[in-house]
């Protein structure tokens, strides 16, 4: 009797902890509001890559350039890699109106007349701003041709998580968009 009254207080801390974590996504692509011309093109898209400290299921925040900490109780809810990656992939199929727009390896019939690498470099907030660097590739398959872009974006945010997360938001979708222009224009 004596152990059941003493391992139920620390059932409920257990439990309590485990419920204090606030989960947090990006949210899902945007509506473009403009379409980009079809051009009858498969595109592939590769996982997007991150730093080691995005693998982590906490937010970073940067206290200095060399010094990183995590929130208390805030936590990705999904792999940022993965995520990011279905994120891409949605925008660019909204942004073309096509639905040919796949993770690259697969095994599907059609294969891709065009692959997107993304690498962030730095995607956390510090300070008073959320940065995003990133550099992407695109590459004609077919041809060999390839562009490459450096992209950096700078996006004001409070402390607290959800201000965190809203400017990554924010951050992330100025990079789809100019992507989504590299493709167009490539």
């Amino acid at each position: 009797m004596q152990i059941r009254l003493w391992l139920l207080p620390i059932l409920l801390i257990m439990s309590g902890c485990a419920l204090s974590n606030n989960y947090y996504v990006l949210s899902t692509a945007a509506q473009p509001s403009q379409h980009y011309r079809q051009k009858h093109r498969v595109i592939g898209v590769e996982k997007v890559t991150v730093p080691k400290y995005l693998f982590k299921r906490e937010i970073a925040v940067a206290k200095s350039p060399s010094q990183i900490t995590f929130l208390d109780g805030a936590v990705w809810a999904e792999d940022l890699d993965v995520g990011l990656t279905q994120r891409l992939i949605g925008f660019l199929q909204k942004k073309f109106n096509q639905p040919n727009v796949y993770a690259y390896p697969w095994g599907v019939d059609r294969q891709p007349t065009i692959k997107i690498k993304v690498q962030i470099t730095r995607f956390i907030a510090q300070g008073d701003k959320v940065y995003l660097d990133a550099n992407w590739e695109i590459e004609n398959l077919r041809t060999h041709r390839r562009k490459a872009k450096l992209f950096s974006a700078a996006v004001p945010t409070a402390s607290d998580a959800a201000s965190i997360v809203s400017a990554m938001d924010s951050a992330f979708g100025m990079l789809e968009r100019d992507i989504a222009k590299g493709i167009n224009i490539f």
